[in-house]
């Protein structure tokens, strides 16, 4: 039993060792990684100058905005629909979007698409999204190094996730995927910049998030059960991450 927990210790300090190396050799080549978050801001900044240069542009994302916000099934599932076979990409694009926005939440957007597509459908089409938006996240990060990585989520966000990342390895990213009030994209950014294998980082995204959409598919047959129950989704969840975060500091040996 002994020799297990010495084993786990010992992996536990060369993973942490390996992210820390890393930290190490991604500030050393900061000066190399910095055009490509330059082209990321650019791309960003042209889409938030033609929102306000553009009145259409900035009607037709308003009139999004107000739809998808509004809790209306019949009336999200008709604007979603007039997209027709384009509909799903729609629903990734978001996704994709929503990692520089931080005004569109990772859940809402999956909810987007359950109720749109239906339960079956939507679940899949959400899973899609995320997969998808998570591997963005994740060559992002390693694209454009840890300058870039602390230009998008700050850098303070980038060393606790980081820190997260190397103390929790592939657990941390099933823990942000599973939990609501977590960052899905902080995590996805970090993961590239650590280096994790691209499979184990996807494979842990689907083992948290797949969960997830199938609660939010069942929640949301009943708009008073989806009320209650993303609030009791967030608070086990926060207790739970809570729990794991005290068991794992003070009485896991």
């Amino acid at each position: 039993m002994k020799g297990r927990e010495t084993d786990r210790v010992e992996e536990n300090v060369t993973r942490k060792h390996s992210y820390d190396q890393t930290l190490k050799d991604e500030t050393g080549s900061q000066k190399e990684s910095k055009w490509p978050l330059y082209i990321t801001l650019i791309l960003i900044g042209g889409l938030v100058a033609a929102y306000f240069l553009f009145p259409g542009f900035q009607k037709e994302v308003d009139n999004a905005w107000t739809i998808l916000t509004s809790g209306d099934k019949q009336r999200i599932s008709d604007w979603v629909s007039q997209f027709g076979a384009w509909g799903p990409f729609f629903i990734i694009l978001a996704m994709i979007a929503q990692m520089f926005l931080l005004v569109i939440n990772v859940v809402a957007l999956m909810l987007v698409a359950i109720i749109a597509y239906g339960s079956f459908w939507g679940t899949l089409i959400a899973v899609t999204a995320v997969a998808v938006a998570s591997t963005l996240g994740y060559v992002i990060g390693r694209w454009v190094g840890q300058a870039g990585v602390s230009k998008l989520i700050g850098h303070k966000t980038e060393r606790k996730v980081m820190e997260f990342v190397g103390h929790y390895g592939l657990w941390a990213v099933v823990i942000a995927r599973i939990s609501p009030f977590l960052s899905n994209d902080a995590i996805s950014f970090v993961a590239g910049l650590a280096k994790m294998s691209y499979f184990r980082f996807i494979g842990a995204t689907l083992a948290g998030i797949v969960p997830l959409a199938i609660l939010l598919a069942w929640l949301g047959e009943n708009n008073e059960r989806l009320k209650t129950g993303l609030i009791w989704v967030s608070a086990v969840s926060i207790a739970a991450f809570i729990g794991y975060i005290i068991y794992d500091k003070y009485f896991k040996k």
